[in-house]
């Protein structure tokens, strides 16, 4: 969590340990229920399916 309302989630790259893509903002509480927690993981997902890795950027220059 960043702050008690919100959390960030992070997408790590594990062979060099940068941060791909951080998602800020997500609202939170401490104690959720499932229907709570699906919508932060859909959020997630949406985000990761918009994404485009650096690398990939390079090929439309």
């Amino acid at each position: 969590m960043d702050a008690p309302g919100s959390m960030i989630a992070r997408l790590f790259d594990r062979a060099s340990g940068e941060t791909m893509i951080a998602i800020a903002g997500i609202p939170c509480a401490t104690v959720m229920n499932a229907a709570d927690v699906e919508r932060i993981i859909e959020a997630v997902e949406d985000e990761l399916e918009a994404f485009i890795p650096p690398f990939a950027l390079k090929s439309y220059a």
